[in-house]
C-alpha cells in the first residue's frame, strides 16, 4: 500500500530523531544485560535474550507507529460475509454437508470471502430472505415468484438444483378417486406447491371444472402427518417427502398422483438477491462462483462411489435427522441436476419457460403475486435468452445460468 505524506520534507529528520531515541533505549537495555552474568542457573541467559528481543520488537513497533508506517485498523479490508438459508428437503440437505465437510469454506477461501449456512423452517427462510436478513435462500420456483418477487425483491436464480420427481404426492383412503374428491376434506399446506400439485392432478384427470368444489383444510407441515393418520374421517392429503413415506406406511392409504407426472414443474433452486449479485466491489459474483463450485463438488461426492459418497450421504441425511436408507429413498424421487451441464441446459432451454408459465398463472389465480396486481404480467420473469414473461419494466425474477456454465467449463 502506497502512503502519501503532506510534509515529505520533514521525513528524513523524523527518521533520524526516532533512530536516536531507539539507540538511547537500547543502551539502557544493554546496561541491564549485566544481570545475565549474575544468573547462574541453566537457561537464564536464554531467557534474558528473549526478553531483550521482545523489548526490541516493541520499540521497533513504536517507531513504525510514530512514523505512521502502520496502517490504521480501518485500512484493513474486511472479508465480505454472505449467508445462505436452507430448510429440510432431500435436494437442500447437501448444504448441511457442504458446510460441515469444509467444502464450502474451501471455495469461499479461494475467492477471499466467507459464506455462512443457516438452517430455517421453510416459511421462516423465505421471510428472512424477503427481509434481506440473508443473501441467498433455497426455495422452489413457485415460492421464488410468490414470495420475494411478489414482495418487490428483485431476485436471481444461480443454481437449478433439482426437480421433484415423485417427492410430492396426493394420497387418499378407501380407494377414493379424483372425481370423488370434491366435497371431501383435503389436508395440505395451502398456497404452496402442494396446492399446485393438487390442481394439476385434477386438471390432468379431467376434473378442472370441479376445482371450486374442493374442500381444502390448511394444515402445517409439522402437524399434517399425525392430523391425517389419527383421524380416519380425513380422506385425502397432499404433502412431500419424508412426510409422504410416513403416511404411506399405513396400508390403507395409497398415492393417486405424484410429481413424477409433472416433471420440471416443481423446481428446487438457490436464489440470491440481485442487488447482492451486482455489488460494485465484485464480491457478489465471487459469492455466486464459490457456492456453485462447492455445490458441484458436493454433487460429485453424492453421486460418486465408495467411502466419499457414503460420507456425503450420511452427513446430508444428518441435516434432517434422517437415516441413510430414508434419505436414499427420498433421493430416488428427486431428479438431481448433479452435472452442471444438465442444469445449464435446462435453464437455457424452452421447457423452463413452459413450466414457469403454468406456475405464474397459478400464482396469479390465487392472488399470490402481491397486492394490487391486476395482471399476471405485473411480475416479470427474465430468461437467459433475453426473453421476458410479463412486463419488461417490472422484472422481479431472473434465471442466470452463467455460474452453472462456468462450472461446466471448469472455469470456477
Amino acid at each position: 500500500m502506497a502512503i502519501a505524506y503532506t510534509r515529505n520534507w520533514f521525513m528524513p529528520y523524523r527518521i533520524v530523531f526516532q533512530v536516536m531515541r531507539l539507540r538511547l533505549w537500547t543502551r539502557s537495555l544493554k546496561s541491564k544485560a549485566s544481570l545475565c552474568t549474575a544468573l547462574a542457573e541453566d537457561g537464564a541467559q536464554e531467557q534474558m535474550a528473549r526478553y531483550s528481543k521482545k523489548t526490541s520488537l516493541v520499540l521497533i513497533c513504536f517507531v513504525l507507529l510514530s512514523l505512521g508506517l502502520c496502517p490504521p485498523a480501518s485500512a484493513v479490508a474486511e472479508v465480505p460475509v454472505f449467508t445462505v438459508g436452507w430448510s429440510v428437503y432431500a435436494g437442500w440437505n447437501p448444504y448441511f454437508y457442504m458446510q460441515k465437510s469444509g467444502i464450502l469454506k474451501k471455495w469461499a477461501d479461494r475467492y477471499g470471502i466467507a459464506i455462512k449456512v443457516q438452517r430455517f423452517d421453510y416459511a421462516a427462510s423465505l421471510d428472512s430472505f424477503v427481509a434481506k436478513n440473508i443473501d441467498g435462500c433455497t426455495m422452489t420456483n413457485m415460492e421464488a415468484l410468490d414470495m420475494p418477487a411478489a414482495a418487490g425483491v428483485d431476485s436471481t436464480v444461480i443454481i437449478v438444483g433439482d426437480y421433484s420427481n415423485g417427492n410430492d404426492a396426493v394420497m387418499v383412503r378407501n380407494g377414493l378417486t379424483f372425481d370423488k374428491l370434491p366435497g371431501q376434506p383435503v389436508m395440505l399446506v395451502q398456497k404452496t406447491v402442494s396446492e399446485y400439485l393438487l390442481e394439476r392432478a385434477m386438471v390432468l384427470n379431467g376434473q378442472q371444472a370441479q376445482l371450486p368444489k374442493l374442500r381444502l383444510i390448511n394444515t402445517s407441515d409439522s402437524d399434517i402427518v399425525p392430523a391425517f393418520m389419527n383421524n380416519a374421517s380425513n380422506k385425502a392429503v397432499v404433502t412431500w417427502k419424508p412426510l409422504v413415506s410416513q403416511i404411506l406406511a399405513d396400508k390403507g392409504v395409497h398415492s393417486i398422483f405424484d410429481s413424477s407426472s409433472i416433471p420440471g414443474e416443481i423446481l428446487d433452486l438457490l436464489v440470491v438477491r440481485t442487488e447482492v449479485l451486482n455489488r460494485a466491489d465484485g464480491s457478489g459474483v465471487k459469492f455466486a462462483k464459490a457456492v456453485n463450485g462447492a455445490w458441484y463438488e458436493t454433487m460429485q461426492k453424492m453421486t460418486g462411489s465408495g467411502p466419499a459418497q457414503m460420507q456425503a450421504l450420511k452427513m446430508s441425511a444428518a441435516g434432517s435427522g434422517d437415516s441413510i436408507d430414508s434419505y436414499k429413498e427420498q433421493l430416488k424421487t428427486t431428479y438431481l441436476f448433479a452435472d452442471p451441464k444438465a442444469a445449464a441446459e435446462f435453464t437455457t432451454g424452452s421447457v423452463l419457460k413452459q413450466k414457469m408459465e403454468l406456475v405464474r398463472q397459478f400464482c396469479f389465480k390465487h392472488g399470490l403475486l402481491g397486492k394490487n396486481i391486476k395482471s399476471v404480467d405485473d411480475v416479470g420473469i427474465s430468461y437467459p435468452d433475453g426473453s421476458i414473461q410479463g412486463r419488461k419494466d417490472h422484472v422481479r425474477l431472473r434465471f442466470n445460468p452463467a455460474f452453472m456454465q462456468a462450472a461446466q467449463q471448469g472455469k470456477l
